[in-house]
């Protein structure tokens, strides 16, 4: 692998840890539980309710507002990203349009330091602004980045470069995670390996989750710059991008219309809607709902996103493992039967009983963290949800190669986008409606699964062509 090559790589070891961070395991909790749920119980609007009640309602409040500020996102995202896709491989120089992209990340990143709880810093509603323009500039970079990919190395190495830029993109992520742990979560909580936390963090005013959003903005200013200064631009210099929008809004209008033509391909685009819109809401929400609902600290939640890091790894050798042994399509049924049947499992959890009440938890030990028979299943279930879920997109991307045109699969990769980004705010509404109107957060995260027995409803009839059965 040349520099060009590496360096296209690198671009998700500057910019997947926003994702990872903020999006799903540090910041996005630290909102919904000690913003918006803490300012509700201080603001005395359920003093009339029991404290068990009034902190239900306080969750379920903190998880429903996420769950607003991804589904806006991805509204957003939904309407304009194909149309941004097709006008890339249209029109002009794509690092300049990147570097805005990435400008507004770490801008929005590194303002998230002043979403502080009680109204001190940002109000709530700048704090929901600020996610909203990060997570659709983040779906623009990632974009305009898989639109690089083509020029990044010969065609042979590119599914081994990009399998190395979502390697270095967690890894970093775990990077970061261990040194907020080892600088300021354990010197608090054990006074190693540091008496004190460093560099004057103070845990009381959750300086160590509002710091994720500048660590974040610097990371990313920092390690994009081999990006710009290696990674090879396939875009023309000159190219009327008015012209490129235009051409390319017909362009996905026509390859839309196209895919009527092929039944069971237009089959597996729509349970693919389905199933990929709840596995997102899935992933974006999990780490909310376990905080607020089992009521991890910080610490745990650390110790949950490296495990669940570690166990996604694994979930790509796993998918190509069973695609050869069961057929691509057996193995998306079982990837997303597995996931959902964990999933269930995770929701039959609470911090009194396992399996909607038929074990009663108990501590298990006194460690620092995952004391209880509850926490440590749900550890172990969050495997099983890495695995399959990781799997599951490797599997989906061979089944549309298996049943896509031949010589056509780069083209109807814009369908599989498009197919991937249209409904993507299905899933938090879901989880808002619901966790709203039941009051409930178990309730609200359920919800989804009508997503995915949807998309397994109309997996299951599409029919492979004989190739992929292994048939003359």
């Amino acid at each position: 692998m040349d520099k060009t090559g590496f360096a296209w790589a690198v671009f998700e070891w500057a910019r997947n840890p926003y994702y990872i961070l903020i999006v799903i395991y540090i910041f996005a909790p630290y909102f919904a539980r000690d913003i918006i749920g803490a300012d509700l119980l201080a603001s005395g609007e359920l003093d009339a309710l029991a404290p068990e009640e009034a902190r239900k309602t306080a969750n379920a409040q903190g998880q429903a507002t996420i769950a607003s500020v991804t589904k806006w996102a991805g509204l957003i995202a939904a309407l304009t990203a194909p149309f941004l896709g097709a006008a890339l491989d249209r029109g002009g120089r794509l690092k300049p349009l990147l570097a805005v992209f990435l400008g507004a990340i770490t801008i929005s990143s590194a303002m998230l330091w002043f979403a502080q709880p009680g109204g001190a810093g940002l109000p709530v509603w700048a704090i929901m602004a600020l996610l909203v323009v990060a997570y659709v500039s983040y779906t623009y970079s990632e974009v305009t980045h898989n639109a690089m990919l083509s020029v990044a190395g010969e065609p042979a190495r590119l599914s081994m470069i990009s399998g190395l830029g979502l390697g270095l993109g967690n890894l970093a992520a775990v990077l970061i995670f261990v040194a907020i742990a080892l600088l300021f979560i354990l010197p608090g909580a054990i006074g190693w390996p540091f008496e004190q936390p460093q560099f004057g963090v103070d845990l009381s005013t959750f300086d160590h989750a509002r710091m994720t959003g500048p660590i974040c903005a610097a990371w990313l200013a920092t390690f994009s710059i081999p990006f710009f200064l290696n990674a090879k631009d396939p875009g023309l210099p000159g190219t009327s991008w008015r012209a490129a929008i235009v051409t390319g809004s017909k362009a996905v209008l026509t390859t839309v219309r196209e895919v009527r033509n092929y039944r069971q391909l237009a089959k597996f685009l729509i349970a693919r809607m389905l199933y990929a819109d709840g596995m997102a809401a899935l992933l974006a929400l999990s780490a909310v709902y376990v905080a607020l609902f089992l009521e991890w600290g910080f610490l745990e939640m650390l110790s949950y996103a490296i495990f669940g890091s570690i166990f996604a790894f694994f979930g790509g050798i796993f998918g190509g493992w069973l695609d050869t042994k069961v057929g691509v399509k057996n193995a998306l049924i079982i990837e997303i039967v597995g996931m959902v049947a964990a999933f269930s499992a995770q929701l039959s959890l609470t911090q009194d009983t396992l399996f909607f009440g038929a074990v009663q938890n108990y501590q298990v030990w006194d460690g620092l963290v995952f004391q209880t028979l509850s926490d440590l299943t749900y550890l172990a279930l969050i495997s099983v949800v890495a695995v399959t879920a990781t799997a599951s997109i490797s599997s989906s991307r061979a089944m549309l190669v298996t049943l896509a045109p031949s010589g056509r699969s780069g083209e109807f990769f814009g369908l599989y986008a498009i197919a991937g980004t249209i409904t993507v705010w299905m899933g938090p509404l879901l989880i808002e409606i619901f966790t709203t109107a039941f009051n409930d957060q178990r309730i609200g995260m359920a919800s989804i699964c009508l997503l995915f027995a949807s998309g397994l409803a109309v997996l299951v009839f599409v029919r492979m062509p004989d190739r992929a059965l292994g048939r003359a």
